[in-house]
């Protein structure tokens, strides 16, 4: 193998580095610190980087902006060369996804002009989808296998200003449905419409964990520094639920109670999941139909849910059971050769929010 010689390698500076890349020096010292980088010295103790320290500054970058932590890097990357095979395909992955969602936008962007020039007005659900389409958050496969590697990973309690409890009572809308958190006795505690009350633990301020599932909650604030927001991750997924008044809350659980007390189903909704299960039949998933998170979910199990339903058949009859208590359309189907249970959730956009399969019980 052909072995490069240092002096007649390309060396920068730490500041021409940090230029060419896009950091601050201060970040490269952190990275240093770290041992994620090892960058030459000279005689006189200058930082000097090459190309084998940059294609390692590269896979920092790329790791990074999957949403691993430097501790989390450090530990993947140590003893180990950089693979600048697997960074390429890495990245090769992301780009391609983000590139589908742009393309996505941009046909959304596009029909929404071409309605403004017929002079037409854009209706609220137009906005809402314009902003859902433009902000979408990154659900491509590598970015949510490390996303669900870091939710996964142990947490360990740590104690927090006891005063800092009262800032995150309160109420958050995660789409149709209503996220309460309430401070009680120096603990806090969360519920869901729908589903019972969980205590989360403290991990640093402003972000806790679940120990009864895989799941963390940080809270976002505002430039005043109050509580505003907060991010649900889990499953390898990021859902932003926003603050709102103890009102907002009341009405979604109010409305959802109604629904489940009047088992209502949703509206077209045997036609909706008909037309589902026709393309988990196909294997030809209409992502555009479905909120992202969900949409990953079931290109990923679509190979799965499609060498099932090749067992049971042609599908014969869905009659519908009722609403469950947390809002899902649960019907059961009938095919040819057996029977299964589908349940769907629809988000406030009325595209579906969520979808499960299981054996008929």
């Amino acid at each position: 193998m052909r072995q490069k010689d240092p002096d007649q390698e390309t060396w920068l500076t730490a500041a021409q580095c940090a230029r060419r890349i896009g950091l601050t020096v201060r970040a490269l010292r952190v990275y240093e610190k770290a041992g994620l980088v090892r960058p030459r010295r000279t005689g006189k103790n200058w930082r000097l980087y090459g190309a084998d320290e940059i294609a390692r500054l590269n896979e920092i970058l790329t790791l990074k902006r999957l949403g691993l932590s430097l501790n989390q890097i450090a530990r993947l990357l140590a003893g180990q060369a950089t693979d600048l095979d697997r960074m390429l395909a890495m990245q090769n992955a992301t780009i391609r996804e983000q590139l589908g969602r742009v393309r996505r936008s941009l046909t959304v962007v596009e029909a929404l002009r071409a309605k403004l020039a017929a002079g037409d007005l854009l209706s609220l659900e137009d906005l809402l989808k314009l902003t859902e389409d433009t902000n979408m958050t990154d659900t491509s496969s590598d970015t949510i296998a490390w996303r669900r590697y870091e939710q996964a990973r142990p947490r360990t309690v740590r104690a927090i200003d006891p005063a800092l409890y009262g800032d995150y009572g309160g109420f958050y809308r995660l789409d149709m449905l209503a996220y309460v958190f309430t401070a009680r006795d120096g603990r806090l505690f969360s519920r869901l419409t729908g589903q019972p009350e969980l205590e989360v633990f403290p991990e640093d301020v402003d972000r806790f964990f679940y120990k009864a599932v895989q799941a963390q909650i940080t809270f976002t604030r505002n430039d005043d520094g109050a509580v505003c927001g907060l991010v649900l991750h889990q499953n390898g997924h990021e859902q932003v639920a926003p603050r709102v008044e103890e009102s907002v809350a009341t009405t979604l659980e109010a409305t959802l109670a109604e629904r489940v007390r009047d088992q209502r189903p949703a509206d077209h909704g045997k036609a909706l999941l008909t037309d589902v299960i026709d393309q988990h039949q196909r294997g030809e998933i209409d992502g555009d139909r479905m909120v992202p998170l969900l949409a990953s979910a079931a290109r990923e199990q679509a190979a799965v849910i499609q060498a099932e339903l090749e067992r049971l058949g042609p599908l014969r009859d869905l009659s519908f059971k009722g609403v469950s208590a947390d809002g899902w359309d649960v019907y059961d189907v009938s095919f040819e050769n057996g029977s299964q249970e589908w349940s769907f959730a629809l988000a406030a956009d009325g595209r579906l929010g969520g979808l499960l399969v299981r054996p008929s019980l």
